[in-house]
């Protein structure tokens, strides 16, 4: 047929079935994806795999299946992505900007930690800095024309000032160089050195 492009299954890829359609699971799809993903993208794509709040697998499930791929094209770009893979990252913007902190040479943060504030209110953080109580907050644009998020954030947020935290929030238009610059000085503040 014209403009059909068949591929071979690979041998023991799990597969299942979906709307009638017999599928890869989402690690075996991510091995078989990356070799054509620059770095960044590659990791991004795993850690929505194994992100939050609704993982599609887990670690050990993507280490299975990168196991099973074994040595195909590709396996490099899988080893170079794999240890840079985190559960509870909730957006691609968030791990980029985890990726930057970490080039830069900042502590690795905690992703979407549980925060208990001195209030007894429980809530979550985009990058915690637990040691520093500094939150880095990437707000899409959900937060923004979403009026009911609008309006938890503005309270979560201000009982994070009110607990002692610096919150750094970070939007689309917000430079690598500016977030990174307020991430040192927030760091540095908290005694914080390289």
């Amino acid at each position: 047929m014209r403009g059909i492009i068949g591929h071979r299954g690979l041998p023991g890829v799990a597969l299942g079935v979906q709307n009638g359609l017999r599928v890869v699971s989402p690690c075996d799809a991510w091995c078989q994806m990356v070799s054509s993903l620059d770095l960044d993208e590659a990791i991004v794509a795993g850690d929505g795999l194994v992100g939050w709040p609704h993982p599609l697998a887990t670690l050990d499930d993507l280490d299975t299946a990168i196991e099973r791929f074994g040595r195909r094209p590709g396996a490099r770009r899988i080893a170079d992505a794999r240890p840079h893979i985190r559960e509870w990252s909730a957006s691609p913007r968030e791990t980029l900007l985890r990726l930057a902190t970490l080039r830069a040479g900042y502590p690795d943060a905690e992703l979407n930690g549980l925060i208990v504030l001195s209030s007894g209110r429980r809530t979550h953080g985009d990058l915690v800095y637990r040691k520093y109580k500094i939150l880095l907050e990437y707000d899409g644009e959900q937060h923004r024309l979403d009026g009911g998020q609008f309006a938890t954030d503005v309270k979560r947020l201000n009982d994070f000032s009110e607990d002692g935290w610096i919150v750094i929030r970070v939007v689309r238009h917000t430079s690598e160089r500016e977030a990174l610059a307020r991430l040192d000085r927030a760091l540095r503040s908290r005694g914080w050195t390289r």
